[in-house]
């Protein structure tokens, strides 16, 4: 199912200040009639959650207190407290042909950052706007974290069903809610290690 229309967002808000769908247009392609078919949802109060839960986890791996460590094979993010302990989240990663391995640091951090699309993604997607406001229906969602020189961005999404599966162009998506917490514990300078 290729879903052509992103969640029309409207003004409600979780903690932290993030908006909640109210209802989400949706339209796919349907094999059994060879046509597109259009549904609208009015998703539950718990629909931006993840699929996955954030849970804090026992940690005795390599990497140090103030960490990110992205496993792209597992689809979870790990941020090391301290004390044998990291909080670990569940993520949408690069599709095949998309995914990327390295150490970086967070060089920039931004609260309902504007988006403009790489060259390269608008060749591929030539309707997709030159740039895009902030705001609830903006694709980097709530918060951003910007990765050393690349072009790449932890960062939110309005597509919270999107967690757990391989689908962006190399950037690390979390919840809204998700990565507004991840965006409270960490700063500009902390080291991210994207491993596969």
């Amino acid at each position: 199912m290729f879903l052509l229309a992103a969640a029309a967002l409207m003004a409600g808000s979780l903690n932290a200040g993030i908006a909640r769908a109210e209802e989400e247009t949706v339209r796919f392609w349907d094999p059994a009639t060879n046509s597109f078919q259009t549904i609208v949802r009015r998703p539950s109060a718990r629909s931006m959650e993840s699929p996955i839960k954030k849970e804090l986890i026992d940690y005795a791996g390599p990497y140090g207190r103030g960490t990110i460590i992205v496993n792209t094979t597992e689809r979870r993010l790990y941020y090391v407290v301290g004390e044998g302990q990291a909080m670990k989240y569940g993520i949408g990663v690069g599709r095949p042909g998309f995914t990327w391995s390295g150490e970086h640091h967070i060089t920039r951090k931004a609260e309902w950052p504007g988006w403009t699309p790489p060259p390269a993604m608008r060749k591929r997607q030539p309707k997709l706007p030159y740039f895009m406001p902030g705001g609830p229906d903006n694709p980097l969602g709530a918060r951003a974290m910007y990765i050393g020189s690349t072009i790449y961005r932890i960062h939110g999404t309005a597509e919270p069903w999107t967690i757990g599966q391989a689908v962006s162009s190399g950037c690390i998506r979390m919840t809204n809610d998700d990565v507004a917490d991840l965006y409270e514990r960490v700063g500009v300078g902390t080291k991210v290690v994207v491993v596969r």
